[in-house]
């Protein structure tokens, strides 16, 4: 007997669309963003699938989530706006060679505002919201003026140093199709820094210098312990080098 094939029907499918599965994701996340998870499950589908970049995945967010609501803790603060801050900060991602990286923050921070009116947020809190995510950059080299802005600049920053940080480094490194270090001269002793083509260079361009800039008590304290680890990473490796 032959067999013959069945058409298939437009608009069906045996495997779930884009938005659905981004959905299904969010759902799947949402309780690692306790005790906002509702929150979470209707704010990360309008992040999910954005990028590829997994310096800034959803791991990412999971990280300075953990980390904003320790500060939180310490701190004080209003912990949805904070949450829903950390949730949408990276929802326009710009490579870090794009010459509309400084823009970043702001173009999310734009996003983000209106995922939040849709949602029903009172202009007030959703204020409150994008001013901390266009101010949470270090391209933007905005000044966060609220404790929860603080709070959540603190956070990300956090997860850009210490063992996290120096993972993410040379994550990006390779993205961006960079060496690890110069061989003629690794600690940059008799040329100039040059970070797009040498890893360990960031270290001293940008990493190096976050510890100084923290806002908050608790986000020092933190930094402290991560910049030092960071510290004795950089002198093991010279040594090996």
């Amino acid at each position: 007997m032959d067999c013959q094939t069945q058409p298939v029907s437009k608009g069906t499918s045996r495997f779930p669309d884009a938005q659905a599965l981004q959905k299904m994701m969010a759902a799947r996340l949402a309780p690692s963003f306790a005790p906002h998870e509702t929150l979470a499950e209707a704010l990360l589908p309008h992040v999910l699938g954005s990028s590829d970049d997994g310096s800034h995945d959803v791991s990412h967010l999971q990280r300075v989530f953990k980390v904003a609501m320790t500060l939180r803790a310490a701190e004080s603060g209003n912990a949805e706006i904070v949450a829903a801050a950390v949730l949408l900060h990276d929802c326009v991602q710009v490579e870090k060679n794009s010459p509309l990286r400084a823009e970043a923050s702001r173009l999310s921070a734009e996003k983000a505002g209106e995922i939040l009116v849709a949602l029903g947020w009172e202009p007030a809190r959703i204020e409150a919201t994008t001013h901390a995510i266009l101010t949470h950059s270090f391209s933007a080299n905005v000044a966060p003026e609220t404790l929860e802005a603080k709070i959540v600049q603190d956070a990300d920053r956090l997860d850009a140093i210490g063992f996290v940080g120096i993972a993410r480094c040379f994550y990006t490194a390779g993205r961006m199709n960079s060496a690890l270090y110069d061989p003629f001269d690794p600690k940059a002793e008799e040329r100039e820094l040059d970070d797009l083509s040498f890893a360990l260079d960031h270290f001293e361009t940008k990493l190096f210098k976050l510890k100084s800039g923290f806002q908050t008590a608790a986000g020092r304290d933190m930094a402290d312990l991560r910049h030092a680890r960071m510290k004795a990473f950089i002198e093991y490796l010279h040594e090996e080098i």
